[in-house]
């Protein structure tokens, strides 16, 4: 069994089918040499048997001789009660009855059996009909018997014939078998070169695809699939290990030459105010790192779903209690209760990020609001900043992406702000979308209110 498991597929596809091959062919011969011979041992019981019933019409008519006329390939005896042998046909012997008589007691009327055929002067085998003839008083017994020598020779004939074809008619099929085998699976040995060449690198990332319309067509279609997401995946990590290098680069790069620079500062020096730009810097590097952090366990399928903290919170006192926190933001309530279930931390950060933004650009007034609308609740923030236009609203979700890099960076943006706000949107199964607001940017947040029990 570990020889076959160490075979290839084709080999051991080829042993699978050649094996039934086999079997199935010797089954076949075997019923067909059952079913031939069965046949024709029928067909000399019922030659026996006519012979037996003109015999017995004979005998009801009174009209039966000593020498029956029958063909001469059969051999009939006629036995009286006292198993004597009252006539029969010219080879049949006249004296001893062809059936013993044991034999003559338990063979039932109209049946018939074999006996040696030397007993009665033939060769191999022979079959004997035992029929029961004349009136009730005085029956007498009719046997009927013919050789079956060329019935055995037939059916020896047939099987050696078999024999002799059968191993010719299977390796010709495994043959048949193997290169259709083989055409069948040069797709699947195409597909291992193709992927032994994209693993040394000396093809680009995708597979041959069969012109066929099979499960090996649509396998290289998916397996293809499968490597354009990875070289996406690929793409997009390389992409956020450089963008995340770039961003963690500033605010080091800061607090290094600031430190430097302290290092040879007189003792007079003003510590106070050079620690509160370290620590600017610091918490400049820990809301990025915080931020990555989160992107990163989106790619990984760890936050697709609020999981951790849900409470029933009311979304209008939620985003008071954030725009507290910024000067000169306008909050605008709904006047009513706004009951919502999902993590506060995660709603609250959204609401930092997007006010952070809208401040960012303002040039005097920002504005948020909330407010009902059917089964969902609304969160909407606005300034009169430049706004964005319509072809870069889709970009700007995308990660570290900037419509003003340098004046972005040096406001202190990441460009993850809004990348953030639409995964944790996302998860609380709400949507985030970006409009005018004559002048500047309008930011409207969509999410389902929570249901009454």
């Amino acid at each position: 069994m570990r020889r076959i498991r160490e075979l290839s597929l084709r080999a051991r596809l080829m042993l699978v089918s050649a094996a039934g091959l086999t079997l199935g062919l010797a089954a076949g011969g075997i019923l067909l040499v059952a079913v031939l011979g069965y046949a024709q041992t029928r067909s000399v019981h019922s030659e026996s048997m006519d012979t037996a019933l003109g015999v017995q019409r004979l005998v009801d008519q009174g009209s039966l001789t000593n020498l029956i006329p029958v063909s001469p390939n059969v051999q009939v005896q006629v036995i009286d009660a006292e198993s004597r042998v009252i006539a029969v046909s010219a080879l049949a012997d006249r004296m001893v009855p062809i059936l013993y008589s044991a034999e003559l007691r338990d063979l039932p009327d109209g049946r018939s059996v074999p006996i040696p055929g030397t007993r009665i002067g033939y060769d191999g085998e022979a079959r004997v009909v035992k029929l029961t003839a004349g009136p009730p008083t005085a029956p007498v017994r009719i046997l009927v018997a013919r050789s079956t020598d060329q019935i055995t020779q037939s059916v020896h004939l047939l099987r050696l014939t078999l024999l002799v074809i059968f191993p010719l008619l299977v390796a010709l099929l495994a043959a048949v078998l193997w290169r259709a085998l083989d055409a069948a699976l040069s797709p699947v040995d195409a597909l291992r070169s193709g992927a032994e060449e994209i693993t040394g690198g000396t093809r680009e990332g995708r597979l041959p695809v069969p012109d066929s319309r099979d499960e090996i067509h649509r396998l290289a279609v998916t397996l293809n699939d499968m490597l354009h997401r990875l070289d996406a995946a690929r793409a997009r990590q390389r992409a956020f290990v450089a963008d995340a290098a770039h961003e963690l680069r500033s605010p080091l790069t800061n607090m290094r030459t600031e430190l430097e620079v302290a290092q040879r500062l007189p003792d007079d020096t003003d510590w106070p105010a050079l620690t509160d730009d370290l620590l600017a810097d610091v918490q400049r590097l820990s809301r990025l790192v915080d931020d990555l952090l989160l992107l990163a366990r989106q790619d990984d399928g760890t936050t697709r779903a609020v999981t951790s903290r849900v409470e029933r919170i009311d979304l209008g006192q939620l985003v008071g209690e954030t725009a507290e926190r910024y000067p000169g933001v306008e909050y605008r309530d709904a006047g009513e209760p706004l009951p919502l279930s999902g993590e506060p931390d995660a709603l609250a950060r959204v609401v930092a990020n997007l006010l952070d933004n809208a401040v960012r650009h303002r040039r005097e007034q920002v504005t948020v609001s909330t407010a009902a609308d059917g089964n969902q609740l609304v969160i909407v923030v606005t300034d009169d900043g430049p706004g964005i236009p319509a072809a870069d609203r889709d970009r700007v979700f995308q990660r570290f992406t900037r419509l003003d890099d340098a004046r972005a960076r040096d406001a202190g943006g990441s460009g993850l702000g809004l990348a953030i706000v639409r995964e944790l949107v996302r998860r609380h199964g709400g949507t985030v979308t970006l409009g005018d607001a004559e002048p500047g940017l309008r930011v409207e947040v969509r999410l389902p209110a929570a249901q009454d029990a």
